[in-house]
């Protein structure tokens, strides 16, 4: 039953990964016991994961061999999404910090709202969270509102629906960790809605965490992309709303 609603609303699952081959497998089986739409986008890892991914020949692949970092393997992922057929797609992370369980949560927000991103919005207020994933997700909510106007609750979050069909023919700028928070900016400036799900979030314990977020270079090319998107803002993007604003009174 739940396959065929995403097969009704032309959704798939993308997921990006890159050395998970701890926790891939088992994302893999959760979220294939909601539906068989599956895209993988191997990043370049240098650890078994294309040997796991040939266990399943039903889920489609796309493998390069040199890491480019998430946000060239989304936008990979997403034109293949396309060509493939599909309108949406959902992101999920392959370290087992979400749960397929709350996969369904996104087709039912997509039944009320067909042209948006619909973000899975953590709990960030849970023990677990590690201090550096609270601070990064306070600061990208900040400059969201600053950049957009539109305040959300969790800008940081890998779990998303994006309607990869209206994005087809943007062109991005980023490859990297920042791609995440450039689409969200860049599809308000365009019109298109986000909104938000509730979801759960695991993160294991300190050791047993697997991470690939640098935290000096990322953020650092997450401040300059803030820093060019904050400037775009202020002189072209708000301006133009607000001479929008005027001209529909008139």
């Amino acid at each position: 039953m739940m396959n065929e609603a995403f097969e009704q609303h032309k959704v798939c699952v993308l997921i990006p990964t890159y050395n998970n081959n701890q926790t891939l497998e088992n994302v893999l089986q959760d979220v294939m016991r909601f539906t068989t739409h599956i895209i993988v986008v191997n990043d370049g890892s240098t650890d078994n994961t294309a040997d796991i991914l040939a266990k399943y020949p039903s889920i489609r692949t796309v493998q390069y061999a040199n890491n480019q970092g998430k946000g060239h393997a989304l936008r990979l992922g997403f034109k293949k999404a396309v060509e493939y057929g599909y309108d949406y797609a959902i992101t999920i992370d392959s370290d087992g910090q979400h749960f397929a369980e709350d996969l369904p949560k996104f087709l039912e927000k997509l039944r009320q709202h067909p042209k948006a991103i619909i973000m899975g919005a953590r709990n960030m207020d849970q023990a677990s969270v590690p201090g550096k994933s609270s601070f990064g997700h306070k600061f990208s909510n900040f400059w969201f509102k600053v950049e957009t106007g539109v305040q959300m609750g969790d800008t940081q979050s890998g779990y998303r629906l994006y309607p990869v069909k209206l994005l087809q023919n943007f062109r991005f700028m980023t490859k990297k960790f920042e791609f995440e928070i450039e689409v969200m900016v860049r599809a308000v400036w365009s019109g298109i809605e986000i909104t938000e799900v509730p979801v759960r979030v695991f993160y294991a314990e300190k050791g047993k965490r697997i991470s690939h977020f640098r935290p000096f270079k990322d953020f650092t090319r997450i401040s300059i992309l803030n820093t060019v998107l904050v400037t775009m803002a202020l002189l072209y993007y708000k301006p133009r709303d607000f001479f929008r604003s005027i001209k529909k009174k008139i």
